[in-house]
């Protein structure tokens, strides 16, 4: 990864191009929930570009959260714990504590990306349930929204999925923030030029090895038809809004239906007649809902829908069952019924 600019040997400046104390408040207003906050900061332009901000807040508006910093090194790079370093001379400079983590276990060689976010935030949260800090910030800007939008639309997401990356969600026993999140990237980059701080890049950005990468690279043919950024994140908070309705309705359907489940009665059991007059999205999602209660997690939304057609095309006398994601659905005249899935006998075992 090379070095945009040499670090600064004096604490860095105020960014002229960053927002004002206002800006600053409106912008980290989540953290003042946190008595300590752990920042995320890689090296590069996004996370340092936080770094600097979190920092400012802090001292401009008199914040009194703690700010701990931590640079994951996946160990993938000869240049990656040389970047670390670069990240606490800086975390430093700024009178902050700074903390470089190892991975628990080398990463496979297959799905490398998903891979290494996983241990990364892995290793984040353990760092920071060390430390005491509730919370967890990362540099997720307007244009890793974008891209995640775009991602999503290609794999055929749904609703929830097409709201993209979450300003705020829970992360175990953590709470995930995400301050830059409506912030496109060029503005953090100018941040820390005008700072006067040198930046890594990571070359696996550019590598087209990389799904991401290649959807990148249509992200300025997309803009100059308006699907830019900004078109991009407004869609997805849109989406978030129709969302929260969405759920707000499965949640009134599930009390409405499930009155015995919720009291944490098996197997769970509702009404066939009431499933087949709910809205079919929100049919689905309780049904989604009831399959990852008993069984083995979250389905496939075209997994959900089929079996939603399944029970739609039974008539009325019919009865029949399927087994989903760990889960036997039973269907007969009068109700729609869930248990686990009994466990599999192992391969060659005597019947």
């Amino acid at each position: 990864m090379s070095r945009s600019a040499p670090a600064a040997e004096a604490a860095p400046a105020d960014p002229a191009n960053g927002p004002d104390a206002a800006g600053l408040a409106a912008l980290f207003a989540p953290f003042t929930a946190h008595a300590d906050v752990l920042l995320a900061v890689s090296g590069g332009p996004d996370s340092t570009a936080l770094l600097l901000l979190a920092h400012r807040w802090r001292t401009q508006c008199g914040a009194t959260t703690r700010l701990h910093v931590a640079t994951v090194d996946h160990g993938l790079r000869a240049e990656s714990r040389a970047e670390a370093r670069d990240v606490a001379a800086l975390a430093q400079r700024l009178g902050l504590p700074h903390a470089v983590l190892d991975l628990a276990a080398p990463l496979p060689g297959t799905r490398l990306q998903e891979a290494a976010r996983d241990a990364r935030y892995d290793a984040l949260a353990a760092y920071a349930a060390a430390i005491g800090a509730s919370a967890l910030a990362t540099a997720h800007t307007r244009d890793d929204q974008a891209e995640t939008v775009l991602f999503r639309l290609m794999r055929g997401s749904g609703i929830g999925g097409l709201a993209g990356i979450p300003a705020e969600r829970p992360l175990g026993t953590l709470t995930l923030l995400r301050p830059l999140l409506g912030r496109p990237k060029a503005e953090l980059v100018a941040l820390c030029q005008a700072a006067g701080v040198g930046c890594a890049e990571d070359p696996s950005n550019s590598n087209p090895r990389f799904a991401r990468v290649r959807l990148r690279a249509l992200l300025p043919l997309l803009a100059a038809e308006g699907l830019d950024a900004a078109a991009v994140e407004r869609l997805a908070r849109r989406m978030a809004r129709a969302e929260a309705a969405l759920e707000a309705a499965t949640d009134a359907a599930a009390a409405a239906l499930w009155p015995a489940w919720r009291d944490g009665e098996e197997p769970l059991a509702f009404p066939r007649a009431g499933l087949a007059a709910l809205p079919e999205e929100i049919a689905l999602r309780l049904l989604g809902r009831a399959v990852a209660a008993v069984g083995t997690g979250a389905v496939e939304l075209g997994k959900l829908e089929a079996l939603l057609a399944f029970i739609a095309g039974l008539g009325r006398d019919e009865q029949g069952a399927r087994t989903l994601a760990g889960a036997v659905v039973r269907v007969n005249r009068r109700s729609v019924t869930l248990a686990p899935a009994p466990a599999r006998r192992p391969s060659g075992s005597a019947r």
